[in-house]
């Protein structure tokens, strides 16, 4: 899928989070995340061999530690997740759509 605006081409059912890969380098990968009601299941936790900036351009997101401490991102929130971090995604807005821009690098 070749996407030339970050809030076009979303699918209309979104059972599970749409990731769209924008741009993939050896370093450095760019991607469109659409979520709707999507989270984390519980007691799984991500622990990624990159870094990853993360923003929300539409709706909103928890983002949940290993420590339980969480972080609500709003539209034009962004956060900087260092590598081998555990976190999950708590929770996404149920009743719009929650667009993530996420770049990732080693």
């Amino acid at each position: 899928m070749t996407i030339t605006n970050l809030f076009e081409q979303i699918p209309d059912a979104l059972p599970d989070e749409c990731i769209s890969v924008l741009l993939s380098q050896s370093n450095v990968r760019i991607e469109r995340i659409v979520s709707r009601g999507q989270s984390t299941p519980a007691g799984q936790w991500y622990e990624q061999t990159e870094h990853e900036w993360v923003m929300v351009l539409q709706g909103s997101g928890i983002i949940e530690y290993e420590n339980c401490r969480q972080i609500v991102l709003n539209t034009g929130d962004y956060l900087y997740l260092l590598a081998h971090i555990k976190h999950r995604v708590a929770a996404t807005a149920e009743h719009e759509y929650t667009i993530w821009l996420a770049i990732f690098w080693s």
